[in-house]
């Protein structure tokens, strides 16, 4: 099972484990030295008492210390005989610690005393140790969760907003909050995002002069065409000279879609009767209505979003190319399908995730041109939806969906 941690999540464990092992480390560290300076200090003591009792069994008096004892360890039985003098720690559930001696050739003088209690304030050390160390780990991770949140919801913040910025929204930013990389970062987006729009409102404006310009030879093109003689040639050229004009016409309309400056005239109408406009002219499409409604929309904007799918739709795909009205929740829609190959996947990756861009194509020939960019943008306008799919059945399908007002019989 594959699990994604976020960057909060991240920072508290990292400080959890960080704070679990220094909290081992000097806990082990205390413990051993701990541990240390009691046995040196216990057989040091051990010691100096072997002493005192060695010369009292010199002088003839009695002592603490024991002659041959019979549960002599092994160890300090072979030290001694080498005629060393030690300090040995028996371990065991009963700990005892041994002073021994040798104080003639076959005589070996030995004191011993219980090691538990040392062993006791070790355990009792221990357990203050694991509470202190357990306790200090709580805290230290409560505070790089708060740490890791805190910076968990500044970097989901700036990752939304870019996503937005990614989406078309340019006025979007990030509120600066602090001076680390995080805030380094935020301040990186807010700088794209003002160079992105400056940048295309450069574009907008230059598409929009371009297309100004532009208009004026391109009307009087189609006014010279119109007094050429007829000739095959002279169709060809006609025929030119109009696409020219409705791609200036889609440019000059995206532009005005860009700069928001369109108005919307709404007034009621029937929803049959737009589609019926809208593709009046157009061969091999076929208007079925299932229900119909009354809307208050903008009918010339519906118009041009209807014509410009249809459109697409004989170009990009295959006949019969179908246009189906219904109501839905007190609305309308208005599906338009074909029967060709659909979208290509990558393109319609891009339709579903940020909607048509200005030329944009899959990898194989079709592609959006400015027909479903101008759509997109006039359905914005009017607060409609408008989304792409391949239909489960084949064929790419476009759907409209308007808010509406009354109903109307079909």
């Amino acid at each position: 099972m594959n699990i994604r941690l976020n960057i909060g999540t991240k920072v508290a464990l990292a400080v959890a484990t960080a704070a679990v092992c220094v909290a081992s480390t000097v806990g082990l560290l205390v413990h051993r030295i701990t541990a240390a300076n009691q046995l040196t200090t216990a057989r040091s003591d051990m010691d100096r008492r072997l002493m005192t009792a060695v010369y009292d069994q010199a002088a003839g008096r009695k002592s603490e210390a024991r002659l041959d004892p019979p549960d002599l360890p092994a160890p300090v039985s072979r030290a001694v005989r080498r005629g060393v003098r030690v300090t040995y720690l028996q371990d065991g559930p009963d700990p005892v610690l041994w002073a021994a001696t040798r104080i003639s050739d076959r005589t070996v003088l030995a004191l011993s005393r219980p090691y538990g209690c040392e062993a006791d304030e070790l355990a009792a050390l221990d357990r203050t140790l694991v509470t202190t160390g357990a306790a200090a780990t709580v805290v230290v991770s409560l505070a790089g969760l708060a740490l890791g949140v805190r910076m968990g919801h500044r970097a989901t913040a700036a990752a939304r907003t870019a996503g937005r910025i990614a989406h078309g929204d340019l006025d979007a930013r990030i509120g600066p909050q602090g001076r680390d990389e995080i805030a380094w970062l935020a301040a990186s987006v807010n700088t794209m995002a003002d160079a992105l729009g400056a940048r295309l409102e450069a574009e907008r404006r230059v598409t929009a002069d371009i297309a100004h310009e532009l208009r004026t030879p391109v009307a009087a093109m189609v006014t010279a065409t119109g007094l050429l003689p007829a000739h095959p040639a002279t169709d060809l050229v006609a025929g030119g000279v109009h696409k020219l004009r409705g791609l200036v016409e889609d440019v000059l309309e995206v532009a005005r879609l860009d700069a928001q400056v369109a108005c919307v005239e709404t007034e009621p109408r029937q929803v049959s009767a737009m589609a019926r406009r809208a593709v009046a002219g157009l061969e091999g499409v076929e208007v079925r209505i299932v229900a119909d409604t009354l809307v208050e929309t903008d009918p010339r904007r519906v118009e041009r979003i209807l014509t410009n799918l249809v459109t697409n739709a004989l170009r990009h795909g295959a006949p019969p190319v179908t246009v189906d009205v219904d109501k839905d929740h007190g609305g309308a829609i208005v599906r338009v399908r074909d029967h060709g190959p659909g979208f290509p996947p990558d393109l319609l990756s891009v339709l579903t995730a940020s909607g048509p861009q200005r030329f944009r194509t899959g990898s194989g020939s079709a592609g959006t041109g400015l027909g479903l960019t101008i759509a997109s943008g006039q359905a914005r306008l009017l607060g409609a939806c408008l989304t792409f799919r391949n239909h489960p059945d084949g064929g790419a399908e476009a759907t409209l969906r308007l808010s509406g007002g009354g109903a109307a019989d079909a």
